[in-house]
């Protein structure tokens, strides 16, 4: 065999542990083995946890020496060289050079205190010997060729100064600014906007071509993975379930897992009762049991309208040096209508101003103008204490579990706090059987009573977060990105669990979200918004068959639709 028939990378038997607090092992990655063939691109897909990223760091080389253990018997060949026998010095060569690294978030990649041209110029320096002033001209190249409008002004910007995409298209320029023969992409687009991460997505195959490169995309978006990959790996629980063309996955999936992924995330196209989760595929005829019953959505002419919204619009004042500010208006004149017992969903990319009206709705931002009616009442000219009583109907579960949840609180402190701010129940075992009973109802064992939020998965931290905003029994919920950081698998559950509590409460929530085919399925009504304004509202049906503005028509045809056959050569 020829080395140019060889596959650029394989790695054989690679099992990776953990050293735990305590003493105990834990075994991440099980002994996989796969192959990333010359100018081709595979698809690393799982779950949170399924060992993907840490097998891709493992290439690099940067798992934590005090911590991982690589078995003996592994071996990561990069062109014929077993990358974990090179000396630091000897890997140092290779990473960066050779094999580049996308992460998922760029603002915890780029350095806050050099400008993003300086970041592009190190790694010239480092590995093409070039002097300061032919890196900083290859920088700007660079930033033109990933898509950076004004490279020449931009180069000079500090990364908190652009935005998602520019910072994202700022780690592909050093990705590839010493050719590398293999492009590591771990999750570059989950966070982004559709229309910005088709833009990266599109950006990478051109760039793949361009360079003739090879790629190794994680993600655990398959929907992602049946527009770019010509393989397909499929980890769970650090072992292989399933590898092949991605052919063969798309069209005929073998293990019970990957036909699991391909049904969790929400399609377009229909609107199933409930969305399938993983434990619906396990055992025999596990997918044939899985009920297709269509539900039917959107605006009638007799709903109750449980909140209404007129011209409502919200300003920003920002400084532009010592004595100098201007007005930007983040909501411009914003209508509309809130059922009861229906989802409205807000859409648009960032910077459209969808966040800004449920922050405003909450009284979260102080409104420049309009009104938001609740049961005939304007709550935007209410006295903060006439407006305590509100808040307990109005509710919010934010995009990051993380950051809003008191990691000093247990989760009965958690839910039992918001019951005694606003006294709703007689004394604190009244307030313990109340959370106990959220608990089960959003699908938590009642161990998580005492357990902090640390201990506990992403999509396990948003059922919480739910459950925290349940205490008060709201009439309507606002949801801010709230599955979007979720794997499709833990994103059903959550998107089920609102579904019941719709059904069985009535509660009627704002849906705020830059994956449309969430939004479809989720929703009765769309409002569409773009640079403040509302561009087009419409029951969501109507919004995905009949678009009437071409920036909804955009935003539609940036979603990903997964396989539609062969890539042509």
């Amino acid at each position: 065999m020829s080395d140019m028939d060889q596959p650029l990378l394989q790695v054989r038997n690679l099992g990776i542990d953990f050293r735990l607090e305590g003493g105990t092992v834990f075994e991440a990655v099980k002994n996989i083995s796969f192959e990333v063939p010359r100018n081709s691109t595979v698809a690393l897909v799982g779950e949170s946890g399924s060992g993907k990223s840490v097998s891709a760091m493992a290439v690099m080389r940067l798992l934590p020496r005090e911590s991982a253990i690589v078995s003996p018997a592994s071996e990561i060949l990069f062109e014929g060289t077993n990358l974990l026998k090179l000396s630091d010095e000897g890997i140092r060569g290779i990473r960066g050079k050779e094999i580049s690294v996308i992460f998922q978030e760029p603002m915890s990649s780029l350095n806050p205190v050099f400008t993003v041209g300086d970041q592009i110029a190190e790694i010239l320096s480092l590995h093409m010997d070039l002097s300061r002033k032919q890196a900083w001209r290859r920088a700007e190249e660079l930033m033109h060729e990933v898509g950076i409008p004004d490279s020449a002004l931009r180069i000079k910007s500090f990364p908190h100064e652009l935005s998602g995409g520019q910072q994202q298209r700022v780690m592909i320029a050093i990705a590839i600014a010493c050719n590398p023969k293999l492009l590591i992409a771990d999750e570059p687009t989950t966070a982004l906007d559709v229309t910005i991460q088709k833009q990266i997505l599109d950006l990478l195959a051109s760039l793949q071509e361009r360079y003739r490169m090879s790629v190794l995309f994680i993600t655990h978006d398959l929907a992602v993975v049946g527009e770019i990959a010509d393989h397909v790996v499929v980890m769970q629980h650090g072992e292989i379930k399933e590898q092949a063309t991605a052919r063969r996955i798309f069209e005929a999936p073998q293990h019970p897992y990957t036909q699991a992924l391909l049904s969790c995330r929400p399609n377009v196209d229909e609107r199933p009762m409930r969305l399938p989760v993983i434990a619906d595929f396990l055992g025999p005829d596990g997918a044939a049991r899985i009920k297709r019953e269509q539900r039917r959505r959107g605006y009638e002419g007799d709903d109750e309208i449980v909140l209404e919204v007129s011209h409502l619009s919200k300003h920003f004042r920002l400084k532009e040096g010592i004595f100098k500010s201007r007005d930007v208006a983040a909501v411009k004149d914003a209508s509309f209508k809130l059922a009861r017992g229906k989802t409205l969903g807000l859409v648009g990319e960032s910077g459209s101003g969808k966040t800004t009206v449920g922050l405003t709705l909450m009284r979260l931002h102080e409104s420049s103008g309009g009104e938001v009616l609740f049961d005939g009442v304007d709550l935007l000219k209410l006295s903060e204490q006439d407006f305590m009583k509100y808040k307990r109907r109005i509710q919010i579960v934010f995009q990051n579990p993380y950051a809003s949840l008191n990691p000093r609180f247990t989760v009965g402190q958690i839910l039992m706090e918001p019951m005694t701010i606003h006294k709703l129940a007689a004394g604190n075992r009244e307030c313990i059987d109340m959370a106990m009973a959220l608990l089960e109802r959003v699908g938590l064992p009642e161990e998580s009573f005492h357990k902090y939020p640390h201990e506990f998965s992403g999509g396990q931290r948003q059922r919480i977060a739910i459950a925290r905003c349940l205490t008060m029994k709201p009439d309507v919920l606002i949801c801010d990105e709230s599955v979007s950081a979720l794997d499709v698998s833990v994103q059903a559950q959550v998107l089920n669990l609102l579904q019941d509590l719709q059904d069985e409460y009535r509660m009627s929530y704002i849906f705020i979200s830059h994956d449309l085919a969430v939004v479809k399925y989720i929703s009765d009504q769309v409002m569409v918004m773009s640079d403040g304004d509302v561009i087009e509202v419409a029951n969501s049906d109507d919004i995905y068959l009949n678009p009437q503005q071409e920036y909804t028509r955009k935003l539609l045809g940036s979603i990903p639709k997964g396989w539609q056959g062969e890539k042509p050569n």
